[in-house]
């Protein structure tokens, strides 16, 4: 059966529109406390905590003595946003020209698992977001759900104001993206910019990519 015409595309941020190297940031928290980086790293994602950081139900100074507290880091909250925020590099993934292709046609949203944090260091740092109007920037600690539930998903068509049919998500994990096509989304496993233009141009030919 043949898909409805593609109208709205949605973007994952990390790995798939900003390089992430977790290594950077966990280097910098680790200084000081026993804990090398990768075990910090481990600490952090299995921390009883970690879903109410991701979903917006702590806040950044609140996770920042959080996590000094069970590391014993000396960092102050400015050494600590630095630090977290190290793991995102600032030269983009994708060239401008396809978000002003895409745009000419298709309703742009973005849909993270991210944090304030984050956040505001993206939104200062990188010009792709001029792209993407701020109600179609759907972050998981913005509406207090992460990938895969559905209510993240279906957060980013109402704000395309799409069906699930007429739109495709793209994202670097694959659970995630067969997250999405379970609710009717087209997806896309991302693994290079040349692959990703290919498959968008495959759901529509008339895309000159």
């Amino acid at each position: 059966m043949s898909r409805a015409p593609l109208r709205a595309v949605i973007f994952d941020i990390g790995r798939v529109l900003v390089k992430v190297d977790v290594a950077r940031a966990t280097a910098g928290l680790s200084q000081g406390v026993s804990l090398g980086p990768e075990e910090l790293w481990r600490v952090l994602q299995s921390d009883p905590r970690w879903n109410d950081w991701q979903e917006g139900r702590i806040s950044p100074p609140d996770w920042h003595l959080h996590v000094v507290r069970r590391i014993g880091s000396p960092l102050s909250f400015n050494e600590f946003r630095d630090a977290w925020n190290r793991a995102l590099d600032p030269e983009p993934l994708q060239s401008d020209d396809l978000f002003v292709t895409l745009a000419r046609s298709k309703r742009l949203a973005l849909l993270s698992n991210t944090d304030p944090l984050h956040i505001a260091h993206l939104e200062a740092t990188q010009s792709f977001f001029r792209h993407f109007p701020a109600r179609a920037r759907i972050y998981s600690c913005s509406v207090a759900a992460s990938k895969p539930s559905p209510v993240i998903f279906q957060a980013a068509l109402r704000a395309v104001q799409t069906r699930a049919e007429e739109a495709v998500f793209i994202d670097d994990i694959l659970e995630y993206v067969e997250a999405a096509r379970s609710l009717g989304l087209a997806g896309i496993h991302y693994q290079s910019p040349a692959q990703l233009r290919s498959e968008l141009r495959f759901l529509d030919p008339s895309l000159e990519l």
